[in-house]
């Protein structure tokens, strides 16, 4: 088999042989979260003792396996990130969770020996404590409808040819010998394919204006440059299956005529800028990229840039210029960078799931590819789900899926204080990340796309979900996100630069009690004047957070200004002290140092003190010799 011209059908066959020689599959989920809590050390020990106790077994499949092999592999992301690490067993389908290294004996002897469940490790139902034995039969899963996320936790993402016998790279082939770029441009059109980086902007009309412009070369990049704050969701598909990137950038070089790319990765996810290369150079050894595509004058170079974490790299004028060796700062639009991007070259750049969906739709097509989701948001996307929820972890589900559905049917519920799901718990959503805004319980039915969500002033963006109990005080989520983007400004813009610093020095007054009406007129205006003054993406959406939570929740910023008090509870400065009764001596050294009167109690007993009267000057604690006072 030449390199130029590789038989996907012929090394479908071949994996295809040596995988009936396997009788049992265990896949153990090498996802960043399931190795933080100890995957590696779970496939170690189950391959060691199955080897011991004499199963024929086998690591990998580029060698001929044994007859009636059980075969280790390491995955992606599963998905089920709170119970892991998670162990697959195929053609069972179990799915065991929280697994530990002393749990392989069990496993080995029952399920790998006998074909036997370890009860212990299946999903447990609440309250009425049924244990579920597959993924299909969890509700984590059954309710979602996961396309991009398919294969993730399904294949090994460091074995090329087991995504070529998934149907791998069939799409890039056709793209490149059975469609023209015009094809290509069009179809996308068609399937209503929106970015998945936020801003949702039409994929095939993005790739067309890229088209249509004059000279060489071109370039195609792939933004991973994913910063949100509790978002996971390119990191996972670049760990589980990057080679669907690679595949969507193949089809993308041949929409706009690039023959080299860039997958912009930053450099605190290690696991998928290893597995990204990888998959380069696996497909380069099989003369998948290369100076030849299918026979074809067209070439396709694509290399891995690691950046430096700047939350602004994720803008895609910043991005290009830390690919050129700049500091990664933005620049004015037009030209955009389908007219003048990288080193002035028209340039295409689409994020990671945006990029993973494109040989879906040619997969499937676009009437299929359309009947999921809504009108003017086709097809599915991937949330991170986190915060205050029974289950958090990746999730998929097609546009117009309400919050509803996301955490109550998959995640859940909402936990309260105490960590156990509470019918009233829920509070709030922050979606979107630092750029999104906030829901509450009168959005708990609307549908969640890119056109509802901009109505009620809030946006996808990446796709995260951060979930808040009634005990999260939304003055404090506002500071949070304006910490972060005040942090992550780049400094070119004036108004983004001193205004988000200003707008944080004005949130602290509030939480600290030093607030007066004047603060919240004036975080209003200043919101205004960031939002629209500044140059890019992340100065344009840095005072979502707050003028989303305002506008949401007013009353509790009105609680912290005029009353000095923080409803939640959680702003220090604003909540009164409490005497702990099991460490109060009732020596009355507190009563006689509070100025207003305000701790009450006899000798030797417990004593107490009234929230009303405290003025909150903390002479009680200094003069507390028991720490009873907090």
């Amino acid at each position: 088999m030449s390199p130029q011209m590789p038989d996907l059908v012929a090394l479908t066959k071949n994996y295809a042989i040596n995988r009936q020689r396997v009788r049992r599959r265990v896949l153990i989920c090498a996802g960043t979260g399931c190795i933080a809590n100890g995957a590696l050390k779970v496939y170690d020990r189950l391959s060691t003792v199955a080897q011991n106790a004499g199963l024929p077994v086998a690591i990998d499949l580029k060698a001929e396996a044994p007859q009636d092999a059980t075969l280790f592999s390491k995955s992606g992301c599963q998905g089920f990130c709170q119970m892991g690490p998670l162990v697959s067993i195929e053609p069972e389908g179990f799915l065991y969770l929280r697994v530990k290294p002393e749990d392989a004996e069990d496993i080995v002897s029952q399920t790998l020996a006998n074909g036997l469940p370890v009860e212990r490790l299946l999903y447990r139902e609440e309250p009425s404590g049924q244990t579920r034995r597959g993924a299909g039969d969890i509700p984590f899963y059954a309710r979602q409808t996961r396309a991009t996320l398919k294969a993730c936790g399904l294949i090994d993402p460091e074995d090329i040819r087991e995504y070529i016998a998934q149907g791998g790279y069939a799409m890039a082939r056709k793209a490149q010998l059975e469609l023209t770029p015009e094809n290509l441009c069009h179809l996308l059109e068609q399937a209503g394919l929106r970015g998945r980086g936020g801003g949702g902007f039409p994929t095939g009309k993005k790739w067309n204006l890229t088209r249509i412009q004059p000279g060489v070369p071109k370039y195609v990049i792939c933004n991973g440059d994913e910063g949100d704050p509790g978002a996971f969701m390119d990191r996972s598909v670049m760990e589980g299956n990057p080679h669907s990137v690679l595949e969507g950038m193949m089809i993308a070089a041949r929409a706009v005529g690039a023959e080299e790319g860039f997958i912009y990765v930053r450099a605190e996810y290690p696991l998928a800028v290893k597995r990204i290369r990888q998959a380069i150079r696996d497909a380069e050894a099989l003369g998948l990229l290369g100076p030849s595509l299918w026979g074809t004058h067209h070439a396709l170079k694509l290399k891995v840039m690691e950046g430096a974490g700047a939350f602004v790299c994720g803008e895609e004028t910043a991005l290009i210029a830390s690919i050129e060796g700049k500091r990664g700062m933005p620049m004015p639009k037009p030209p955009f960078p389908a007219q003048s991007g990288l080193w002035g070259k028209p340039t295409v750049i689409n994020n990671v799931e945006t990029l993973a969906t494109v040989p879906l739709i040619l997969a499937q097509g676009v009437e299929a590819y359309r009947s999921v989701g809504t009108d003017r948001s086709p097809g599915t996307k991937t949330f991170a789900l986190t915060g205050h929820v029974a289950y958090t972890g990746l999730i998929e589900v097609p546009f117009g899926s309400t919050l509803r559905d996301i955490i109550y049917s998959i995640g859940g519920g909402v936990t309260g204080a105490t960590g156990l799901v509470e019918s009233d718990a829920f509070k709030a959503v922050q979606i979107g990340g630092p750029s999104g805004g906030c829901l509450t319980t009168a959005h708990m039915d609307l549908p969640l796309d890119f056109d509802a969500l901009k109505s009620v002033g809030a946006m996808v963006g990446s796709g995260g979900l951060v979930v808040m109990n009634k005990h999260t005080c939304m003055v404090s989520v506002a500071r949070f996100f304006m910490q972060f983007t005040q942090n992550e400004s780049c400094g070119k813009c004036v108004l983004c630069r001193e205004g988000t610093r200003q707008m944080l020095v004005l949130l602290d007054d509030i939480i600290e009690g030093r607030a007066t009406a004047e603060t919240l007129d004036l975080l209003q205006t200043l919101a205004k004047a960031v939002q629209v003054g500044s140059l890019c993406g992340l100065g344009k959406t840095a005072p979502n957070p707050v003028i989303s939570t305002f506008r949401q929740f007013r009353a509790e910023y009105e609680a912290h200004v005029f009353h000095k008090r923080c409803p939640a509870g959680q702003c220090k400065s604003l909540c009164p002290p409490t005497i702990t009764a099991a460490l109060c001596k009732g020596c009355t050294a507190c009563v006689r140092k509070c100025p207003v009167g305000a701790i009450t109690g006899e000798k030797k007993l417990p004593h107490r003190i009234d929230p009303a009267k405290c003025i909150q000057c903390g002479a009680c604690k200094t003069a507390c010799k028991f720490n009873a006072i907090t």
